[in-house]
């Protein structure tokens, strides 16, 4: 497993290790040991899966507390992750992702970042991993073209939730 830094301080980029032979493919998604030793010490409690067909959209979601480590069990998409924290010199700053079944990589968002994702094949299975459970109450949602972000996205008119299309800010 590499761990690699991003521009967005405390956002991680995971590469997984992949054991090919013959019969296919063996991937470990989460080893809570394996993952401390790289120092990631994370209680997660809660994990999530999304499918969505191609040009979907969901997000930009977040909030104050959460850890989430997202993943692409299947297809690929466009990863969004973006500094929600208004009281950050940083706030606003984006960085984009292809997650894929392909390269297995994981991307690690701490608390009051944002993260959306457009769906790039015909369908995909989204994961992810919370380190709180789920509470609609405490949540942010920024339009997924809020200008304030300037986010490029490879789409003009993608398919959106009422929440999303609304956005809705806690």
């Amino acid at each position: 497993m590499e761990i690699t830094k991003t521009t967005l301080g405390d956002v991680l980029l995971i590469k997984l290790d992949v054991f090919e032979d013959y019969r296919g493919e063996y991937i470990e998604t989460y080893n809570e040991e394996l993952y401390q030793k790289k120092g990631i010490n994370i209680n997660f409690v809660q994990d999530d899966i999304s499918v969505s067909t191609k040009n979907v959209l969901r997000g930009i979601h977040g909030d104050s507390e959460t850890w989430k480590l997202i993943s692409c069990l299947y297809g690929n998409f466009y990863l969004i992750v973006v500094n929600c924290d208004v009281n950050s010199e940083n706030f606003g700053k984006w960085k984009s992702f292809v997650l894929s079944d392909v390269n297995r990589l994981q991307v690690l968002v701490p608390p009051k970042y944002g993260s959306a994702h457009l769906i790039l094949s015909n369908k995909a299975i989204f994961h992810y991993k919370q380190s709180t459970y789920y509470n609609p109450e405490k949540q942010f949602t920024y339009k997924w073209n809020d200008p304030k972000f300037s986010i490029w996205w490879p789409i003009k008119n993608p398919i959106l939730s009422q929440r999303d299309e609304k956005g809705h800010y806690v």
